[in-house]
């Protein structure tokens, strides 16, 4: 990213100028225009000038409706109450509602991927002139839109990357540069000039040659992009051709899957991956499954043909992919009838296609369908509100399911009994369910339940049925009791969002498997303690209620695999170190309020090189002894408010390498060997309140 731009562009935004006032980036696909928009949208200085933010995706094929709908849910939040609204509007009441929303607020709005001038005048007339600095950026390939978008706006046209520049991105693209002999580095330049200083063609050259070993192998790549030079350079279309053909054939199905989301879509790295165990893609080897496809993303990661979003506890959780490499992806799959997108304009889909996404006028899709296809996948990402007929699809349409995906909340509070015939399923997510049916058991394949909260303060309650799903290996929902019945859940690998004081009547005995577990609004009577009992649990996260307090944590010390722990909530009195597993590398303490200073019992373990204390601490004094923090690597202090000295001795965090302090105001000095430390970049959850791991990981 050009700094002096995102510079430049940040002086505009929040120049002096009390006229709402448009930002327009314009340039060709792959030049960058949305990464700089997200930079520019996520910069500290924005979050804290405007008081409202919203981005929208247009691209070509928009609806004005679902547009505006979309800013309000940004600014306004999901409630059910405001839902139910909006999909009572006509265009003009949106468009009313939004100018009512906005007309008080200094707001900044992103409106991606501008195609059509029309586009924009749709949307304009919705965001007031208040003349309080409100700012609209967007970004468009089309010049014509980028220059009458406002009369007095300002114009950024994004410029190709200089020789110099391209080839430094392409060198941190590659990771290794030393393993280039002056041979290979002689190609390498020869190719990244023929980029012509397009981005996302480097990024992807670079992710293709670093999967190639040796001089020779480098040649052939050269060989075939010259086959494909145009007006002296090389088309992007075929780099990314020429990157997809390199992949293996199970990786193909992997990348193509990434064209099933709608465009521009933020993905949760945990599903993609499920929905490849699902289908198959993933061998059940000696290896887990999760293992397997989590090094299988960071590939298609690290070829540069998939982006990430979201990065927590040193795992990608949420990711995303370019419109370029989407077009790719559709147009593959349509090729090898691999999945096909429901066109409701045409009301047609491919009948030759395992697969099928809906992602729009899904009840139009259901009318079309009532003959036994054998469909392997069906994603609905609809988020239409009527009530659509799902039981006639569970009944008679899509037996051979594998995978099924309801984004829309037209299901109901109560899934349909029929959801039982569906016996091969595998990957099940729904949103806002609260009631699953008895049948739930008849599916015996199923690995994987996400049941989604959309407005966060819903329950699901599990019928004893869910015991006989012996292959479910994720559990994902806001569920309560009655909890005994995930006992018998013997391939369990992850259980998150649990809510209710009934672990006690929980067996962990044979949940031997289970690697991360999930607990929120714990109390202070809660029971604990058989959470030592889960061997093999290396991820453990437990939030408490608003203002209540953890009961005892000595039993954390029999988790001898536990590696990353996360406590959110009141803790009266911090355990001895010699209660902590000596196998924690990562811990973060959130709104613990203690009023000991917990550094000298931190400073005892001996493998922690990550540590947060956020809202920790009520003290005015932290000390870190000698020899304490033997490996710890980054530190972050936050919201300690009376924190006012802090000791070190010399020889304690000899393995320092960052540190983050904020909003630690009465702390006028930190120890002179933290002096040379870099200092950490922010983090993102840094502003969460309670409910911060939630929020944090929360992506549908």
């Amino acid at each position: 990213m050009q700094m002096d731009v995102v510079e430049k562009l940040l002086a505009e935004l929040l120049k002096a100028e009390p006229r709402r006032s448009v930002i327009s980036i314009y340039g060709m696909g792959g030049l960058g225009k949305t990464t700089l928009a997200r930079n520019l949208y996520s910069s500290r200085s924005l979050i804290t000038s405007f008081h409202a933010r919203a981005w929208i995706c247009v691209s070509q094929e928009y609806n004005t409706l679902d547009l505006l709908r979309n800013i309000i849910k940004s600014i306004k939040g999901c409630t059910k109450k405001t839902l139910d609204l909006l999909e009572m509007m006509t265009e003009r009441d949106l468009e009313i509602y939004l100018r009512d929303l906005l007309k008080k607020r200094k707001y900044l709005v992103v409106v991606d991927d501008v195609w059509h001038r029309e586009a924009w005048e749709s949307l304009k007339r919705a965001f007031p002139d208040s003349k309080n600095g409100s700012r609209v950026i967007i970004t468009t390939r089309k010049e014509d839109v980028a220059e009458r978008a406002d009369d007095k706006g300002f114009v950024h046209r994004l410029r190709f990357l200089s020789q110099e520049e391209s080839w430094d991105l392409f060198c941190r693209k590659l990771l290794d540069v030393r393993t280039m002999i002056p041979a290979m580095e002689g190609l390498a330049r020869e190719m990244v000039n023929k980029c012509g200083g397009l981005p996302l063609a480097i990024v992807v050259l670079s992710g293709l040659l670093l999967h190639k070993k040796g001089l020779e192998e480098w040649q052939k790549v050269k060989a075939h992009l010259w086959q494909h030079m145009k007006d002296d350079s090389i088309e992007i279309s075929y780099i990314l051709s020429l990157s997809y053909n390199d992949l293996s054939p199970v990786l193909k199905q992997c990348f193509l899957y990434f064209g099933i989301f709608p465009e521009d879509r933020v993905i949760c790295a945990n599903n993609i991956m499920w929905f490849w165990m699902a289908e198959g893609f993933i061998p059940n080897g000696e290896e887990r499954m999760e293992d397997v496809a989590e090094g299988f993303l960071n590939e298609l990661i690290r070829r540069s043909l998939i982006q990430v979003d979201g990065i927590f506890w040193e795992k990608v959780i949420k990711c995303r992919i370019h419109d370029l490499l989407r077009d790719l992806a559709v147009h593959k799959a349509l090729e090898l009838n691999f999945f096909d997108i429901y066109d409701p304009r045409k009301c047609s889909i491919s009948s030759l296609c395992l697969r099928h996404a809906i992602h729009g006028q899904a009840e139009r899709y259901l009318t079309l369908y009532r003959s036994n296809l054998k469909l392997r996948s069906i994603t609905f990402f609809d988020q239409e509100n009527h009530k659509l007929e799902f039981r006639i699809m569970f009944r008679n349409t899509f037996q051979h399911l594998y995978v099924l995906y309801l984004e829309n909340r037209s299901v109901g509070d109560e899934l349909p009994y029929a959801i039982g015939n569906l016996f091969h399923l595998k990957f099940l997510y729904l949103t806002d369910i609260s009631t699953l049916p008895s049948s739930i058991g008849n599916l015996k394949n199923l690995q994987t339940l996400h049941v989604f909260d959309v407005y966060n303060t819903s329950f699901l309650r599990l019928p004893p049925e869910t015991s006989k799903l012996k292959n479910l290996r994720h559990l994902v929902a806001p569920y309560s009791e009655p909890l005994q019945h995930i006992s018998k859940l013997t391939s369990l690998q992850v259980l998150k969002h649990i809510s209710c004081d009934q672990w006690k009547y929980v067996d962990p005995v044979d949940l031997v498997n289970v690697q991360e577990l999930s607990m929120q609004n714990v109390g202070k009577s809660y029971y604990l303690n058989n959470i030592s009992s889960l061997k093999n649990l290396s991820i453990l996260i437990l939030c408490c209620e608003f203002g209540e307090s953890f009961p005892n944590l000595e039993y954390l010390g029999s988790c001898q695999n536990l590696h990353k722990l996360w406590l959110e909530g009141r803790i009266e009195k911090l355990p001895l170190s010699d209660h902590f597993p000596s196998s924690i590398t990562t811990m973060v303490l959130w709104n613990s309020k203690l009023m000991e200073d917990p550094m000298p019992i931190l400073g005892m373990l001996p493998n922690l090189r990550n540590l947060d204390l956020v809202r920790a601490y009520e003290g005015k004094e932290l000390t870190c002894i000698d020899n304490g923090f033997c490996q710890l690597e980054f530190l972050h202090l936050a919201n300690l408010q009376n924190l006012e000295i802090w000791h070190s001795d010399t020889n304690a965090l000899p393995s320092i390498k960052g540190l983050g302090i904020q909003d630690c105001p009465k702390l006028k000095e930190i120890p002179q060997l933290m002096k040379n430390v870099a200092t950490l970049e922010l983090l993102k959850a840094t502003h969460l309140e309670v409910g911060a791991y939630q929020e944090l990981t929360r992506v549908a």
